[in-house]
């Protein structure tokens, strides 16, 4: 008789399992049709990354207490600075608004696939996203992805807004 081995036990999954992460923010209602403020209490080396992280605390919009999100952090950030999220938030360094009302040529960070999925696209440590075109008709965005190669994404996606991209200066 054969053995069963490892790959074959690991395909059947139970325990080899990786834990699913929730796909949108506790706050997202909010970041969607306004803006919510948040304060970045730490910036935290994570051993497995390349970039660092930045733990920013929200005050939640709807419950009275308090919601801690992880970003990737932005070259230029410190502690204590405030951050917004959401779709009328400013284009200011660390802040999460949508890719479509940004002007041309706007550098970013942690860009969205699709909308709603935290973010997929440049995370890496001096990764960034460019700006090319929105189409407003369409409601798509032509984004320049670090591969060099062009995607175009739906305008609703969110990202950080950055200026030299992510630094691994921690």
């Amino acid at each position: 008789m054969g053995r069963v081995i490892g790959g074959q036990r690991k395909g059947v999954g139970s325990v080899f399992l990786a834990q699913s992460s929730a796909c949108l923010h506790a706050v997202d209602f909010a970041e969607r049709h306004g803006y919510i403020k948040g304060t970045l209490k730490y910036v935290i080396h994570y051993p497995g990354r390349s970039a660092p992280l930045g733990k920013v605390v929200f005050r939640d919009p709807y419950r009275f207490k308090k919601r801690t999100e992880l970003f990737i952090a932005a070259e230029g950030i410190h502690t204590g600075q405030f951050a917004y999220c959401g779709k009328t938030a400013q284009l200011n360094i660390d802040n999460m608004l949508p890719v479509g009302p940004m002007t041309e040529g706007t550098i970013v960070c942690c860009l969205e696939e699709k909308p709603g999925d935290r973010g997929k696209l440049a995370r890496a440590s001096g990764n960034y996203v460019t700006v090319i075109s929105y189409n407003p008709e369409t409601k798509k965005t032509l984004v320049k992805l670090p591969s060099g190669s062009k995607k175009v994404i739906s305008s609703a996606n969110r990202s950080g807004v950055v200026v030299g991209a992510c630094s691994p200066s921690y």
